[in-house]
């Protein structure tokens, strides 16, 4: 065998073993979940909240907090990122309870109380059944959907297959497939990834108004990915941007709460622009008047 042969051999079979144990530990590498023992009781300081439990036509258990508010005028259903459990997320509910929302979180499959295989379908297939016991209660028009970075494509998922009042997504990436290609940008990302959550396919049949909120300074989902996915659905998104945020401090900056005030706070319904300057042509000459 020609020596040069032999070396593509042995890359390739290197190549192989490598792509074979990423596709076995990408789990472990995307999920970074934080279990939590089944007597575990949730406390929030100035807080109202109830535990709940959904069980899934496959024997799992989706456990769950809802934050109440006095007077809710809707429900926000935070979709959390992948680290840790809603025992630390739960302290962003305040983001909207101060608003009059009442929020529902719950743990994906292996995080906190939360039991089952984790699988792209059977995540899907869990917060719809979420969003199908909200529905029993809430109408959809006030029904909220926040997607906080993993949670972001998922919460596109079910805005695509829902009629939410609207899609608020917090850093979201365009496809996870994307963000893994970024940091392995010599493997088969499309061949081995077993999660890869394409938000982009998905926003194109969202019909409700869709806000994306997104840091400059962002360095694990670029702002670029954003800018991106506001140009899939245009009539329907706004960007929002915060100068110098990044991934994991966006609550840090007042404008992030300014931001997310006006975008709940905001009445449903269409801008009027009629006598704005929307139809003006700025670039347009008007014609010479005749001698």
């Amino acid at each position: 065998m020609p020596y040069w042969l032999y070396i593509l051999f042995v890359v390739l079979g290197i190549y192989l073993v490598i792509s074979m144990i990423l596709y076995l530990i990408q789990d472990y590498m995307l999920f970074k979940p934080e279990k939590l023992p089944a007597d575990f009781q949730f406390v929030y300081e100035n807080q109202v909240t109830e535990e709940y439990n959904i069980e899934t036509r496959d024997g799992a258990v989706i456990n769950g907090l809802h934050f109440k508010s006095p007077n809710p005028k809707g429900v926000v259903f935070y979709l959390k990122g992948n680290s840790k459990s809603i025992k630390g997320w739960g302290k962003f509910a305040v983001d909207f309870t101060r608003h009059n929302y009442d929020v529902i979180m719950v743990d994906y499959r292996g995080f906190g109380k939360s039991t089952g295989k984790r699988t792209h379908k059977a995540i899907k297939r869990d917060m719809q059944v979420v969003y199908n016991k909200i529905k029993e209660k809430v109408a959809e028009k006030y029904i909220v959907l926040y997607g906080r970075s993993l949670g972001s494509g998922f919460a596109a998922k079910l805005a695509s297959m829902n009629n939410p009042r609207m899609l608020v997504l917090d850093a979201p990436y365009y496809s996870l497939s994307k963000v893994a290609k970024k940091f392995i940008p010599f493997m088969p990302i499309s061949l081995i990834i077993k999660f890869p959550i394409p938000t982009y396919k998905w926003l194109k049949y969202v019909q409700c108004p869709i806000h994306i909120i997104h840091g400059t300074d962002d360095q694990l989902i670029p702002y670029k990915s954003s800018v991106k996915l506001s140009k899939i659905n245009p009539n329907n998104t706004t960007l929002h941007t915060v100068i110098g945020g990044g991934h994991k401090d966006l609550n840090q900056f007042e404008a992030y709460h300014k931001m997310l005030s006006d975008i709940v706070n905001t009445k449903p319904g269409k801008m009027d622009l009629t006598g704005s300057s929307i139809e003006y042509d700025y670039a347009k000459k008007k014609p010479r008047a005749k001698a």
